[in-house]
């Protein structure tokens, strides 16, 4: 097994934290152990966890961090190979043939070649991160493809030949887990689950991503979206949410609004779903008091 000892100058899980925090992302140890673990064996990051835990801005961060160019394939159902990694431009190839009368023209050239994803982080393997979002999302064929692509980095092209990645990609893959991945593919990868963080680090995320909100604010707007949280909604607020709410509650009350009605009267930043805002519409008032005192 190849290992990297110095990605960047991070030689460890404690200097990757670090990095990770003056890209704006709060990572904790054993996130922090994962994404190094897998710089530094070459592997791929699985990242599984409910939406809007900081999955994909996990990923987002790393690039981050490396100086890296983000390329990002998002998944979903019926997904399949041309989307991911290449396919031809026909109707360039057509108007080229026309052009060339009787002329010989290669239509297989890299003008006429589309790059996809995946193709474009096997060409530049050492200056891009190939994010895989929600793998959970596409089919189980699709997922038994991408299993080969990550054991061998390459792909066959039948009009050009084998694409080789010249060093193992970074590669990060995120799942929903709303069903579950085939093992072989786990077994490829450095594994991690990403909760909800607790309070505490989530105040200190919600004032690191929004520096104009107050230490109560974001105090209150947290301890708000942890109680949405064990109530049943459809859509509970990750954490992205509970960062625009307590900066849209702080612009609120910055042009007039009394606490706590400028949480009540952002809510639509924090719940997005209409039923969701129909359930607890009649408890909101006791939700928001009890989190703000």
């Amino acid at each position: 097994m190849t290992v990297r000892g110095n990605i960047v100058g991070i030689d460890s899980p404690e200097a990757l934290e670090r990095a990770l925090r003056t890209a704006y992302y709060l990572a904790d140890e054993g996130l922090a152990t994962a994404a190094y673990l897998a710089l530094a064996l070459g592997k791929p990051l699985l990242l599984e966890g409910a939406p809007g835990v900081g999955k994909t801005e996990a990923a987002k961060a790393i690039a981050a961090v490396l100086g890296r160019r983000l390329i990002r394939l998002q998944c979903y159902e019926g997904i399949d190979a041309s989307a991911a990694l290449y396919e031809w431009n026909y109707p360039r190839q057509m108007l080229a043939i026309r052009q060339a009368g009787e002329e010989s023209i290669d239509i297989y050239g890299e003008t006429f070649l589309i790059e996809r994803p995946m193709l474009a982080a096997l060409r530049a393997p050492d200056s891009t991160v190939l994010l895989i979002d929600e793998i959970d999302r596409a089919d189980q064929e699709f997922e038994a493809f991408l299993l080969e692509f990550l054991s061998d980095f390459q792909i066959s092209i039948p009009e050009r030949g084998t694409v080789r990645a010249a060093e193992r990609p970074v590669v990060v893959l995120t799942s929903n887990r709303t069903r579950d991945l085939h093992e072989a593919l786990r077994r490829r990868c450095v594994y991690h689950w990403i909760d909800y963080p607790t309070a505490e680090r989530e105040a200190r995320i919600v004032m690191m991503r929004a520096s104009s909100v107050a230490e109560a604010t974001a105090r209150a707007v947290v301890a708000a979206v942890g109680r949405l949280r064990r109530e049943p909604l459809s859509k509970a607020p990750g954490i992205a949410e509970a960062v625009d709410w307590a900066e849209a509650a702080t612009l609120l009350h910055a042009r007039g609004a009394r606490w706590p009605d400028a949480f009540k009267r952002s809510i639509g930043v924090a719940l997005k779903d209409e039923e969701d805002l129909t359930f607890i519409s009649g408890r909101l008032d006791a939700l928001i008091a009890e989190a703000a005192a």
